[in-house]
């Protein structure tokens, strides 16, 4: 591990460079094979091939296949998960803060993707934890409206609120999809005020760039 970066801790093939920047690093000092492909995050559901744009499109994750292709996301609370193949052809990264789970960012990545869901790996980067993350009863109502057994994912706070695991919800959703290949969680954003932006500490704050390329 980089003193400005998190390497992604998964059984990835070595054509994959994977991982998440820290606080005092940035994409650009990292060796990558390509250009990132940038986005314009909304928190929606839209997936975009990677590539060259003239403007970052309007989208939350971005699926690659080719060699030098390097797919990111910009976080700061917000879940990013990475995905490759297990033989390393393919890549994708998805922005999935609670209103993107919701919408079906994951859902939607692993559509876009060629290789089956049991082909493919998946590793959550840092992302703020529940006891950090409180929400209101919206939120919640959200993910149970669509999956009853999300309400495990929610525990009640003393102010009449929910605090909300954004892993354990993403988890349910890629193991629903047929994705069991999944590594990474634990790392909060919120509480590690040394390594992490966190938009809930300081709505000022920068953001930390994940990010999954393909070497060959």
């Amino acid at each position: 591990m980089s003193a400005d970066w998190i390497a992604a801790d998964w059984p990835a093939p070595d054509s994959i460079i994977a991982g998440t920047t820290l606080r005092n690093g940035s994409i650009a000092s990292l060796q990558l094979p390509g250009d990132p492909c940038w986005l314009k995050q909304v928190h929606g559901a839209d997936v975009v091939a990677a590539g060259h744009y003239d403007s970052p499109p309007d989208a939350d994750a971005s699926v690659g296949r080719k060699v030098g292709d390097v797919c990111v996301v910009r976080t700061a609370d917000c879940l990013p998960v990475l995905f490759c193949s297990i033989d390393g052809s393919e890549i994708a990264a998805a922005h999935a803060g609670w209103r993107g789970l919701a919408a079906g960012v994951l859902e939607a990545t692993v559509a876009n993707m060629a290789h089956a869901p049991r082909d493919l790996l998946v590793w959550m980067g840092p992302a703020i934890s529940q006891p950090a993350f409180e929400v209101g009863g919206e939120v919640r109502d959200a993910f149970t409206a669509q999956d009853p057994g999300a309400a495990g994912c929610f525990v009640a706070n003393s102010r009449g609120r929910w605090q909300a695991d954004l892993y354990e919800l993403a988890s349910r959703r890629l193991s629903a999809l047929g994705v069991s290949r999944v590594y990474g969680g634990g790392l909060c954003t919120y509480a590690d005020t040394e390594r992490f932006f966190s938009y809930r500490r300081n709505p000022d704050c920068g953001r930390m760039t994940s990010f999954v390329a393909r070497r060959s």
